[in-house]
């Protein structure tokens, strides 16, 4: 039997045991609530790394009003996410074992052998490119006076606003912009009329300007790739002749080499004459001087040099600056046909009339040799009353009724002549090409009146120049040749109605109105 005492210590740790039990049960059904909670998302009343604990009541009772269990702590575990797969590739010593197999050895000569086959075969396709391609011709020795026309200022008053020098560098902008690759001036030296004693080539007159704005003048034309032409006829303003009296031209022609030299050191690039079948007849030896000082230049400008004879002969071959005459050099190469339209006084609309003013523009900027425009026959100027009548130079200002009309059509003049001169300036078919002239087989009466010819030079395109002169009858050319296709493009036209720019036409049916030219072009075809 138990004593008192020890009942009694019994009776007192009962309820420690049952209250051990109970936790015991607690804990365990709470890491079992904690694995539920964990799959739950948190309360609202829950921030991140709350923890609700409440403590157990007197009794051993279950947890509060918010049913949560004794000691459970809600987590929440974010996801772990896979690791990235590097590929390291092969080590060296894998890569050495490999590429040393048989099969990578046969590979990479296969691979070798097709490269140089394949690049060898390149080489040899080119080389027989090469060697059937059809050879270029070697292309022709020319002078700045070959690139592109020539405009003639023969009257310094007549052409300025301020009726000297000053005011033609003024104008080299304009001239610019018509493409001309050089400017004839003058004369503008002293030279009473018929007084050979009063003659002085080095001195500028008066009424043209200084030697000050001569200079200036050739230095802006320079700036704009225009070269300067000075015209150095003796007696331009008497009626004796352009030499004076034939006792007079052997004084005057020994006169006359001293100036050039002068006019060549100041930068001139050429001399023109008139009446030089005169001088060349009555002192031959002292031509050959004057040629011989023009054309074989100074130390600064060797070859540069040109010089522009005006003669009445019709045959270049004719006349003193022919190749065949006495000359260290001829003035261009020895196919170059010369200069067209040089004159002193005199414009294309009242020499060849208005109605063919276009045309004969055409003409001249599509035959061989040089073309030469007076100043104004770019716009159709008029001598009317005097060979020198005043420039006219279109503004801005409001124009009304009859004046309008004239001053539109001066304009369409002057964009007919720049596109024209632009084709004559880069096209190497109008500036060097061969010439060809076309028969007509046309036998209509209009064929007698009418012209044609081809322009062309090696692979570049070609371009055939039509011409109708008849004024009242319209003219069908059939051109048939083996140097031309069926159908050529209209480049420019008289008349652009009639025959309007880009488009097709039948060379063996070709119709032109009266007074009416056209520019048609077709492409090398090998």
């Amino acid at each position: 039997m138990l004593s008192r005492k020890r009942r009694r210590r019994l009776r007192d740790c009962a309820p420690f045991a049952a209250d051990a039990d109970a936790t015991e049960a607690d804990v365990s059904e709470a890491d079992l609530d904690q694995e539920d909670q964990e799959k739950l998302p948190m309360t609202e009343g829950e921030g991140e790394g709350h923890r609700a604990v409440e403590a157990p009541s007197a009794g051993g009772a279950e947890p509060g009003a918010a049913g949560e269990k004794n000691g459970s702590v809600k987590l929440k575990i974010p996801e772990e996410e896979p690791e990235e797969v590097k590929f390291t590739g092969l080590t060296k010593e894998e890569l050495m074992r490999v590429a040393g197999t048989p099969g990578w050895v046969r590979t990479r000569w296969a691979l070798l052998v097709v490269f140089w086959l394949g690049w060898l075969g390149m080489l040899g396709g080119a080389v027989l490119i090469v060697l059937q391609a059809p050879r270029c011709r070697d292309l022709p020795a020319i002078n700045w006076w070959n690139e592109g026309p020539l405009y003639q200022v023969g009257d310094i008053q007549a052409f300025s606003d301020t009726r000297d020098l000053k005011g033609m560098e003024q104008k080299i902008s304009r001239l610019s912009q018509l493409k001309v690759r050089g400017l004839v001036l003058g004369p503008v030296h002293v030279a009473p009329a018929d007084d050979a004693m009063s003659l002085r080539f080095e001195e500028v007159s008066s009424e043209a300007g200084s030697l000050a704005q001569f200079k200036s003048l050739v230095q802006a034309a320079h700036k704009k790739g225009i070269s300067v032409v000075l015209d150095l006829t003796p007696n331009y303003q008497g009626t004796s002749g352009p030499w004076f009296s034939n006792t007079s031209v052997t004084s005057v022609a020994e006169r006359l080499k001293s100036a050039l030299v002068f006019w060549m050191k100041e930068g001139v690039d050429g001399v023109q004459l008139s009446g030089v079948e005169r001088v060349a007849a009555v002192v031959p030896t002292l031509w050959a001087d004057i040629r011989a000082i023009v054309q074989n230049g100074t130390d600064e400008g060797p070859d540069k040099r040109v010089l522009i004879g005006i003669t009445e002969r019709s045959s270049a071959e004719e006349t003193p600056l022919s190749p065949s005459s006495s000359s260290t050099r001829p003035t261009a190469r020895a196919s170059w046909p010369g200069a067209w339209g040089a004159r002193r006084g005199g414009h294309l609309a009242s020499v060849g009339g208005a109605a063919l003013l276009r045309l004969h523009q055409l003409l001249l900027l599509t035959l061989p040799g040089t073309p030469v425009f007076n100043y104004g026959d770019e716009i159709g100027l008029m001598d009317e009353d005097t060979k020198f009548p005043r420039m006219l130079w279109d503004s801005e200002e409001e124009l009304n009724g009859t004046l309008q009309e004239e001053r539109v059509e001066r304009l369409s003049l002057r964009r007919f002549f720049q596109t024209l001169s632009e084709l004559r300036v880069k096209e190497r078919s109008l500036m060097f090409g061969d010439f060809l002239l076309l028969s007509n087989s046309s036998s209509s009466s209009s064929s007698s009146s009418s012209l044609a010819f081809l322009r062309v030079w090696d692979q570049s395109e070609r371009y055939v120049a039509a011409f109708n002169f008849a004024a009242a009858e319209s003219a069908v050319l059939q051109l048939v040749d083996a140097a031309l296709p069926p159908q050529a493009v209209v480049v420019l036209s008289t008349n652009s109605n009639a025959l309007p720019g880009d488009s097709s036409v039948d060379l063996k049916e070709l119709r032109l109105g009266p007074q009416q030219a056209a520019l048609l072009r077709f492409p090398y075809t090998g």
